[in-house]
């Protein structure tokens, strides 16, 4: 009975001790945050950098912050409903596509003018140290900005070989903003605005004959098994998109100042490079994907790229003098974002 008693008071012990942890764990979380995003959570940005960011973030805070996310609209609304949702605390941290809300965010626009990206890290650190020179406290500040950055280059995938200027026209082309919606009118398409996740449908009917998007999220959208081909620019960039990564400013301000520290350790400039740059580098594997598919992939040569340029300067030109309306000096904008681009280019 001795040893009956002990073996039972032993199993109590465990059980008292297991149920305290199991209490512990549960208590640890003192913030829940919801990261809400649009994307399948199998994709590249949520796997390679919001879930980097959000795990980090659960580390640093010794369990005391949770992000919960929410993948592919999850917590309803529609990708350009995304920035909106943070602003009003429908979701606590959205990432979206600074151009879904058309004109909302003019200044961002200056990273996404034709042939104006080097690299997409470069141009990230550059769109984070212009955004605290002219963005953070003016077009952003509604939100608490965590992160700022660019995919890598943007890409034509076509259904039929896009090679000169005039192959474009009567193409129905689905671009990501306004402004590569212009551009791309500009050149003789025909602009079919929707968010990326609506492509491979639109692609499938026939809405649209063509999208611009960078490699890397071709994968998820199974776009490369949709086209056939697709059209690079050698070592320069038609195009890129400029992103949001931001928290509800009362929720940040409600947080303990120790935790605030947590989130800005992990936000700014570092993670805004960190965040371009994994997006360029996760372009190389749908790259290949589309090698091995036997897809033709179109490189155009100095020559062929010099007449890109020359037809998409009155975009560049057409958008100076639009900001020049609104009181923003379109000229120095541009000419202190090439700046900061040369600068942040290695």
């Amino acid at each position: 009975m001795t040893q009956l008693r002990r073996t039972f008071l032993k199993t109590v012990a465990m059980a008292a001790i297991t149920t305290g942890a199991l209490a512990t764990s549960a208590m640890a979380a003192e913030v829940t945050l919801r990261l809400h995003q649009f994307l399948p959570a199998q994709a590249n940005v949520p796997k390679n950098v919001l879930d980097v960011w959000a795990n980090k973030v659960e580390a640093d805070s010794d369990g005391r912050i949770e992000i919960q996310r929410f993948p592919s609209m999850q917590l309803g609304g529609s990708p350009p409903q995304l920035f909106d949702q943070v602003v009003d605390g429908v979701a606590d941290i959205t990432w979206t596509v600074a151009g879904y809300t058309p004109g909302r965010f003019p200044r961002a626009e200056v990273f996404e003018l034709p042939f104006t990206m080097t690299n997409a890290e470069a141009v990230s650190r550059a769109y984070w140290e212009l955004a605290e020179e002219s963005m953070l406290d003016d077009d952003f500040k509604q939100v608490k900005v965590l992160g700022l950055w660019v995919h890598g280059p943007g890409v034509i995938h076509s259904k039929e070989p896009i090679t000169t200027v005039d192959d474009l026209n009567g193409v129905k082309l689905r671009a990501p903003t306004r402004l590569t919606n212009k551009m791309f009118s500009n050149l003789g398409a025909t602009p079919v605005g929707m968010p990326v996740p609506a492509v491979p449908e639109a692609l499938s009917k026939g809405v649209i004959d063509a999208t611009v998007i960078p490699w890397e999220v071709t994968g998820a959208l199974k776009v490369n098994e949709m086209v056939g081909n697709h059209t690079t620019f050698g070592d320069d960039v038609l195009y890129t998109t400029t992103f949001v990564f931001a928290m509800n400013k009362d929720r940040y301000n409600a947080l303990p100042d120790d935790l605030k520290a947590v989130i800005d350790a992990n936000s700014g400039l570092e993670f805004s490079g960190f965040a371009g740059k994994q997006m360029q580098m996760d372009d190389e594997s749908s790259y290949m994907q589309a090698k091995d598919r036997g897809n033709n992939i179109i490189v155009l040569d100095e020559a062929q790229v010099d007449g890109w340029k020359a037809a998409a300067a009155s975009t560049t030109e057409a958008w100076v003098a639009e900001m020049d309306e609104k009181g923003i000096d379109g000229t120095a904008l541009r000419a202190r974002a090439a700046e900061l681009i040369a600068k942040n280019t290695k």
